[in-house]
């Protein structure tokens, strides 16, 4: 997660543990013009655990599946102020940088950028 930038869309995506999806997704959106990207895992054990300075720092967060949107809005619902959140809809099928999860990811994440 690099610095603030006013013409950059901050992108967070969550998953459970941020080991397959979440980081999956961070590192295929990294390089995508106007954006900055960083993932987080929403369970305790998480390899990077979400925290408020993230939501706050994000101005679109994607989650991989509702009960992530469910648990992100219990525990950080005061920074959720100016996030949209978007649910991905997507299970935890896929190994990590898979060729059907990065393209299940460019097809879902794209119309919303």
């Amino acid at each position: 997660m690099a610095g603030s930038s006013k013409n950059l869309t901050n992108l967070l995506f969550l998953c459970s543990r941020n080991r397959l999806r979440s980081p999956t997704a961070e590192q295929v959106f990294a390089a995508w013009p106007g954006v900055e990207t960083a993932s987080a895992g929403l369970a305790p054990d998480a390899e990077e655990p979400c925290s408020a300075e993230l939501v706050e720092w994000a101005d679109i967060i994607f989650v991989m599946e509702r009960a992530h949107r469910a648990r992100l809005q219990r525990r950080f619902r005061p920074q959720l102020k100016r996030a949209r959140v978007i649910c991905l809809d997507i299970p935890d099928d896929y190994a990590f940088m898979q060729p059907e999860l990065v393209a299940l990811l460019q097809r879902k994440v794209t119309p919303h950028l």
